[in-house]
């Protein structure tokens, strides 16, 4: 089942997840980064960041050439990422762009979120011109396996088990970059609390799972995360 939105109702979860992402990943590790290194790699130029929330992408990019446009189906993501550069509301399923117009399509933790992901992947293939690149992300149904005592992600549309299979449905050949190392450590209980609530477990249940965790110890607790990158080209 997809993974449910509220970036319109609750955008702090969200946000909470980005800022202890920032505080709490290892040293040297940036999805972001990682994702401008690529595009540089490839060299594009002009950058449509489906999903692109409060604009992480376009910060990251804000000292390369490329050109990055942000697209968010939220009101408060949209608001947000107009700090960082030009930004649309839009649907992912029907983009506001012209056929053939990007030189890249990046969709990171975005794709879960829908019933049906090939329909986004399509509208991808459809707004990328000749050999443009589509860079999409997503976790594992084995993510933070150290939690699986207690909690462990709902399956959804577009996990990494399943992703290069929905890309290359699309797109024919799909690269796979895959992550599967102890990236997060969570120091406290209340940290805890934090990681789960920002993976979609409701505030009291996120609080009663944290007390468990922190009780059965140690703390600090670091995380494997587990996930891919796939990259692929029209």
């Amino acid at each position: 089942m997809p993974t449910p939105r509220d970036y319109d109702t609750d955008p702090e979860r969200y946000r909470l997840g980005m800022r202890l992402t920032a505080a709490r990943c290892a040293t040297g590790v940036n999805l972001q980064a990682r994702i401008v290194e690529h595009l540089l790699a490839a060299g594009v130029t002009t950058v449509l960041d489906a999903g692109c929330g409060d604009g992480a992408l376009a910060v990251a990019a804000a000292a390369c050439p490329l050109h990055v446009i942000g697209l968010d189906a939220g009101v408060p993501m949209v608001t947000a990422a107009r700090a960082h550069g030009p930004v649309v509301r839009g649907d992912i399923t029907a983009l506001p762009v012209a056929g053939g117009s990007v030189d890249a399509v990046v969709a990171v933790n975005v794709l879960y979120h829908l019933d049906e992901p090939e329909v986004a992947l399509r509208e991808a293939r459809r707004v990328l011109g000749p050999d443009g690149l589509l860079v999409a992300g997503t976790v594992a149904r084995s993510d933070s396996p150290e939690l699986a005592p207690f909690w462990r992600p709902t399956p959804g549309t577009f996990d990494a088990e399943d992703a290069p299979g929905l890309v290359a449905s699309v797109f024919g050949a799909v690269a796979t970059e895959a992550w599967d190392a102890p990236l997060v450590t969570l120091p406290d209980r209340d940290t805890v609390r934090d990681y789960l609530r920002a993976r979609f477990v409701p505030p009291d249940e996120a609080g009663r799972l944290a007390d468990a965790i922190a009780a059965r110890g140690p703390l600090p607790l670091p995380v494997t995360k587990r996930g891919a990158l796939l990259l692929a080209r029209r």
